[in-house]
C-alpha cells in the first residue's frame, strides 16, 4: 500500500479566507510571477473559484514570489514528516509536479497536479502516480526506479513507523509488487499494466480515495 500511498501525502496548511475579489486581483500582481486567471485554472482543474483563491494564498504565504525551487519544496514537505528524511521523496515529487522541467514550480502546477490528486478520476491519478515512478521519462517503469522510490517512501516514514524494518524490505516490497504487475515478464511495467495491476488491489483503491474530501 505504501508504494501508492505517499504520492498522496501532500497537505495544504488550513488557510483562513477574510479579503475580497479585488484584493486577490492585488496581491496576483504584485507577485514575481503572476498565475493564469482564476476563471481559466476553474475550467482546468476540479477546483472552484473560491478553492482556488484559498490554495493561492497558502501558496503565496510560502512562496511570496510565486514559485517554488526545489529546495523550497523540499524545506515545506519535510514538515509534515518530522520523524523521517523526506528529501529524496520530495525530490521525485518535485520532479512530478514540475511537467514543465523548469526547476521551478509555479502556482498553475500545484493546483494542476493537485486536482488530479484530490479530485481526479482513478485512471487519473494513476495515471499521475506512473509518472511519478517513470523516473526517466521513458514511458516504463523498471525495477530500480521502483526500488528508488519505494525505499524514499520508506525513509520519508521514519523509523517510528516501522519500527523492526529490515534493510531489504523495499526490495521485498518491489519484488512482490513487480511480480505482480510485470504482466509479460519482460523486465518493465507499461502504464496499462500498471493501471491493470492497481485497480485489482483494494488497498491501492482505498489509498486514493484517502484525500478526496481535503478541500
Amino acid at each position: 500500500m505504501g508504494l501508492v500511498m505517499g504520492t498522496f501525502s501532500l497537505q495544504s496548511k488550513p488557510v483562513t479566507y477574510h479579503k475580497d475579489k479585488a484584493d486577490d486581483d492585488l496581491e496576483m500582481t504584485i507577485v514575481c510571477h503572476r498565475p493564469e486567471g482564476l476563471d481559466q485554472l476553474e475550467a482546468q482543474t476540479n477546483f472552484s473559484k473560491r478553492e482556488l483563491q484559498v490554495l493561492y494564498r497558502g501558496f503565496k504565504n510560502e512562496c511570496p514570489s510565486g514559485v517554488v525551487n526545489e529546495e523550497t519544496f523540499k524545506q515545506i514537505y519535510s514538515q509534515f514528516f518530522p520523524h523521517g528524511d523526506a528529501s529524496t521523496y520530495a525530490h521525485y515529487l518535485f520532479n512530478a509536479f514540475d511537467t514543465g522541467h523548469t526547476g521551478s514550480i509555479k502556482f498553475e502546477d500545484f493546483v494542476t497536479a493537485l486536482s488530479i490528486l484530490l479530485r481526479g478520476s482513478v485512471t487519473e491519478k494513476l495515471q499521475w502516480t506512473f509518472n511519478l515512478y517513470d523516473i526517466n521519462r521513458d514511458g516504463y517503469i523498471n525495477k530500480e526506479e521502483m526500488t528508488d522510490i519505494v525505499r524514499a517512501i520508506y525513509d520519508m516514514m521514519g523509523k517510528y513507523t516501522y519500527p523492526v524494518l529490515k534493510t531489504d524490505a523495499p526490495k521485498q516490497h518491489v519484488d512482490a509488487f513487480f511480480q505482480k504487475m510485470d504482466k509479460n515478464r519482460d523486465g518493465v511495467v507499461t502504464l496499462d499494466e500498471f493501471i491493470f495491476s492497481c485497480q485489482e488491489d483494494e488497498n491501492i483503491m482505498r489509498s486514493l480515495q484517502l484525500f478526496e474530501n481535503v478541500i
